[in-house]
């Protein structure tokens, strides 16, 4: 009996030895999913960090490239104001009229006597009546000698005739001239216009005044033996200081005159008409488009983009160095548990 109890303690605790083995082998296969979940989580939650980061510093290379094409915003805008400010733009505008001033014509006629001077309206010119023989002067006419501007030697002199008005019935002068013989091989007359006959007649000093004109003004010729047709345009220039220059545009449109005279004759005839072309007064002047205001509103919208750019960027590096700062705390405390 002795033998059979010492047989079965012999036994029991090589069982009970299988048992704590099975024991220890259950909780090793428990704790195995631990391990394995615990190392699969901190891989996933590094993957997240990560994709933040790189998406973040995308972010940032964006706003980077958006702050230097606002940089460069600025510079182009202010070289094109500056650029505009350099070179102006003209400008033209038309300003219709049924009256202009009465112009003054300077007429220049040498050794040529003025037979006649008539108002005619409506393009209408009426057959000649006698014509080399003095006629009606219907004009208004004023003569002058003054000196020459330009040499100060020469005593010039000049029969200035007040010029049409009325444009709307289309008035015209119709000057008739005559000289008799000339030792030059070409005859012709020159004349001058200016703007304003009146401002000549109310001038104190005539002389002065028509030494100004032909300081100013261009002069031009009409021949003889032709009936020469001016049609003139004003042109009024506004300068930058202020000022208003005048010009007189010409069209000019020549017929010859057949001489119907029985007797040979040896002197010279001239026909000028004058008239306005239209009722429209031209302005030119120079006009900067570069706008102030408009530049100041851009260069407004661009800095303030700029600094939520600039904001943007600090707000995106304070938090990425914020979740590096996590991640390593994450990286220490797991280092730590599993230490």
């Amino acid at each position: 009996q002795l033998s059979e109890d010492v047989e079965r303690v012999s036994e029991n605790p090589t069982d009970e030895r299988e048992g704590e083995m099975e024991v220890h082998e259950d909780a090793s296969s428990v704790i195995l999913p631990d391990s394995e979940l615990g190392t699969t989580a901190p891989s996933l939650r590094f993957s997240k960090t990560c994709l933040k980061n790189v998406f973040s510093v995308i972010l940032l290379f964006i706003y980077l490239l958006l702050m230097a094409v606002a940089v460069f915003l600025v510079y182009q805008t202010i070289s094109d104001f500056r650029e505009k400010l350099k070179h102006p733009v003209m400008s033209v505008s038309y300003k219709e009229v049924s009256l202009y001033d009465a112009p003054g014509i300077a007429f220049y006629p040498g050794k040529a006597r003025l037979l006649s001077c008539k108002h005619h309206y409506y393009d209408h010119i009426p057959p000649l009546i006698n014509p080399g023989q003095p006629g009606d002067i219907e004009c208004t006419t004023q003569r002058i000698n003054y000196t020459d501007p330009f040499t100060n030697q020469t005593t010039k002199y000049a029969l200035v005739v007040q010029g049409p008005r009325d444009v709307k019935k289309k008035e015209l002068v119709f000057l008739q001239f005559r000289l008799n013989g000339t030792d030059q091989d070409f005859s012709a007359i020159d004349y001058l216009l200016f703007s304003s006959f009146q401002e000549f007649i109310n001038s104190p000093e005539k002389a002065e005044f028509m030494k100004d004109c032909e300081s100013s003004y261009s002069s031009w010729k009409f021949s003889g033996g032709f009936r020469t047709w001016v049609k003139m345009s004003l042109v009024k220039t506004k300068e930058e200081d202020g000022s208003e220059t005048v010009e007189f545009k010409q069209e000019t449109s020549v017929v010859n005159y057949i001489d119907q005279r029985t007797k040979p004759r040896s002197d010279q005839l001239f026909f000028v008409v004058f008239e306005w072309k239209d009722p429209f007064i031209q302005t030119v002047q120079d006009i900067i488009t570069a706008n102030p205001w408009n530049m100041i509103a851009l260069l407004c919208g661009i800095f303030l983009a700029l600094f939520k750019a600039a904001d943007f960027a600090k707000l995106s590096v304070k938090w990425m160095i914020k979740i590096r700062k996590r991640h390593l705390k994450r990286s220490r405390q797991v280092m730590n548990h599993i230490s």
